[in-house]
């Protein structure tokens, strides 16, 4: 069970996990990832970008967790975290940390800090942020079309 790059094939395996841990969570609903137009094509979304990457976890050719860094828009010395999910069978086995190692340690090479957007109903996901350093913030740092979010964060990389 390593962690590498997306690929053009996992793209299906990897919208199926997201909307399925969105649906589990009761966030199925405009204004999240589960409504993003990329979402069945990720690798070529992330692939377009200038300093971003999205890494996924697999275990018996199976995606089971995967998160996302890419530039915040009018923001060039800001990353975004994007879409950490990790499948529930599989949680509370350190995945989610060594997805945030890995996307941190990448972040830091290319920004000053990172942002990121989640919902309050996610408490294993904020909790986790926390622990790495991110602040809350009382309001986004952008317009994003992730309107029903109602928490974010911001973590200095430098």
């Amino acid at each position: 069970m390593g962690i590498r790059t997306l690929q053009e094939t996992d793209n299906k395996q990897l919208a199926q996990l997201i909307k399925s841990s969105l649906i589990s969570a009761g966030l199925d609903k405009p204004g999240t990832a589960y409504y993003d137009p990329q979402l069945q094509q990720l690798s070529f979304y992330y692939e377009h970008l200038t300093n971003a990457n999205y890494w996924v976890i697999e275990q018996q050719n199976k995606i089971i967790g995967g998160v996302g860094i890419a530039p915040l828009e009018d923001l060039p010395e800001i990353c975004e975290l994007q879409k950490l999910y990790v499948d529930n069978r599989f949680q509370g086995r350190g995945l989610s940390k060594n997805l945030m190692d890995t996307a941190l340690n990448f972040a830091s090479k290319y920004y000053k800090a990172c942002y990121l957007e989640t919902h309050t109903s996610l408490t294993k996901a904020w909790h986790l942020y926390e622990k790495y350093g991110f602040e809350r913030l009382k309001q986004p740092l952008i317009n994003s079309e992730h309107n029903a979010m109602d928490l974010w964060y911001y973590k200095k990389l430098i």
